[in-house]
């Protein structure tokens, strides 16, 4: 049975503002999620994320939810590089950010979710889930990288 869900959780030290500008800005963005360049951030609801990755070509997405400095979500297609989000093509990145007095960082919560609404055959969203699992870990480090370095 697919997983509809891919979760990650990561401490980063940085305070939660650090992380949401890290999460956020089209430099930071571009460095930790694309190829390097700044990406183009419609930072509002239904506002137009577009991520260049290389290879895999340029990739859009449609942010879902801004709420500072806690809440950051987008649908990015799971089909052709180029191809608009839907409902039936998507699936749902959200990124929650929480001071943890205990650890004395940012807890970073992420969640892609709508692998098995994607219409796809089932082995092809199977490869995706697999695809975007491991690619995650990676990213997330980059980020935290990002956050931790001190701001210039």
């Amino acid at each position: 049975m697919l997983p509809d869900v891919i979760e990650r959780d990561i401490l980063i030290n940085a305070p939660v503002e650090r992380v949401w500008t890290v999460l956020t800005e089209p430099a930071f963005l571009g460095r930790w999620f694309g190829n390097g360049d700044p990406v183009k951030v419609e930072l509002h609801t239904d506002g137009l994320l577009l991520f260049d990755h290389g290879v895999h070509g340029t990739i859009p997405a449609r942010i879902q939810t801004v709420d500072p400095p806690h809440t950051f979500s987008w649908r990015w297609s799971q089909g052709a590089a180029g191809e608009e989000p839907t409902d039936a093509n998507a699936t749902l990145v959200t990124f929650t950010l929480a001071w943890d007095e205990s650890a004395g960082g940012t807890r970073l919560t992420m969640a892609e979710s709508g692998f098995t609404r994607l219409g796809l055959p089932a082995d092809e969203a199977a490869d995706r889930h697999r695809a975007n699992s491991r690619n995650w870990p990676g990213k997330l480090d980059q980020l935290r990288e990002q956050c931790e370095r001190p701001a210039a």
